[in-house]
């Protein structure tokens, strides 16, 4: 048994975090951002900003001879009125690179959301702990990927021997930006989400900047790319635009090349991938905007548009598509590292035959796997938009 003697306590800083572009002192500890302190200063939408607070890809990484760790955190859990509840959220431990370990806080806030009114409210709870324990001897490079899809305020690292930030692995850092799909959805850690999959695979350091229902073309989310130092950059277009009826076509091709205009000011050479959406059958050929449907006791998606509507120019996922592989092939013309991925090549209908999406939007884990490891093989593969 240890006693409290026993621990270090080492102060949670950023040279010991991976993945977040912001750290917000909090009464409690540090809240990772996903987003900087400027983007979310010009943001007025809760769901993004619950989203960009859910550390997906953000991990501790430590350099220790430690066996045992102990992680105080406050998660936010989400409930959802008319819902089953949701699972605590995963971390995983991952010891020289390999998984090693994976486990729950209990406790914590619980965000509780209407999606039928569009209304929430908090609940205070307490700080829990993380435990790792039995972890092997000797010097070890520890990574603890935190909970893709739970707000997670950083309280307290104590360990039984002394830490110090992880060396720096020298890999090419990959910054990618989606929807919830990106984001994780309904993946079953946060080292199983398909972009730290495709990461894994690729052998890079990921930057996920996967936003539900935050993938809007937003010009904060695009300048926070332009000053996001990578070597590599995705962006995954498309799905959000649809389900929250955003735009017309006449505003979304505009919106698209200024987000790309605005990511090469810090990037002007840097590979790009263009990636356009996985097959969704709901929005294929139906606008949005989405509305959920709890009529079988869980929660599924319909699209509420009228297909005769695109006529007008509303957005369908083959109206996306048709106009993404249109822009990156113009502006392929002057820009040798822009580079375009038909999101059905990751997931497409033969697929959905096999692994339909759960909830009428999202992939299960299952289909996690899939996505991360196509796209692995199609954009690091040697003629890959991310060959090395």
């Amino acid at each position: 048994m240890r006693t409290t003697d026993d621990w270090i306590t080492t102060p949670i800083t950023r040279d010991l975090l991976r993945g977040a572009l912001d750290l917000e002192r909090t009464e409690h500890g540090l809240l990772p951002h996903r987003l900087p302190a400027s983007a979310r200063a010009q943001n007025n939408d809760g769901q993004l900003a619950m989203a960009e607070s859910q550390p997906s890809g953000v991990r501790l990484a430590l350099r220790t001879r430690a066996t045992a760790l102990e992680l105080d955190t406050l998660p936010t859990k989400r409930a959802y009125v008319g819902a089953p509840p949701r699972p605590d959220g995963v971390y995983d431990l991952l010891v020289d690179g390999r998984p090693a370990g994976r486990s729950s806080v209990a406790g914590g806030n619980t965000l509780t959301i209407d999606m039928a009114t569009g209304t929430a409210g908090v609940e205070p709870g307490p700080v829990g702990t993380l435990s790792f324990t039995d972890l092997p001897e000797g010097d070890k490079d520890i990574e603890i990927w935190l909970p893709h899809n739970e707000t997670t305020e950083l309280v307290a690292l104590r360990t039984d021997a002394p830490v110090e930030p992880a060396p720096d692995p020298g890999r090419r850092v990959w910054l990618h930006h989606g929807s919830s799909i990106s984001h994780g959805s309904d993946a079953a850690s946060p080292t199983t989400t398909w972009p730290a999959l495709a990461a894994s695979l690729g052998g890079v350091e990921l930057v996920n900047l996967g936003l539900g229902g935050g993938a809007l073309l937003d010009p904060f989310t695009a300048r926070a790319m332009r000053d996001t130092p990578a070597d590599l950059i995705s962006v995954k277009i498309g799905i959000n635009v649809v389900n929250a009826d955003l735009m017309r076509l006449r505003a979304f091709g505009p919106a698209v090349h200024g987000f790309l205009d605005t990511i090469r000011e810090g990037h002007p050479t840097a590979p790009l991938l263009v990636v356009s959406p996985i097959l969704c059958p709901v929005h294929e050929d139906t606008p949005g905007p989405l509305a959920p449907d709890f009529t079988d006791g869980g929660v599924r998606f319909v699209a509420t548009g009228d297909p005769a509507e695109r006529a007008s120019g509303k957005l369908t996922l083959n109206v996306i598509r048709d106009e993404l592989s249109r822009i990156v092939s113009q502006r392929a013309a002057d820009d040798e590292n822009l580079y375009h991925l038909d999101g059905r090549e990751l997931y497409g209908e033969a697929d959905a035959a096999d692994l339909p999406l759960p909830d009428g939007i999202h992939p299960d884990a299952a289909t996690h796997r899939l996505i991360g490891e196509r796209f692995a093989k199609l954009a690091f593969a040697d003629r890959g938009a991310f060959a090395g």
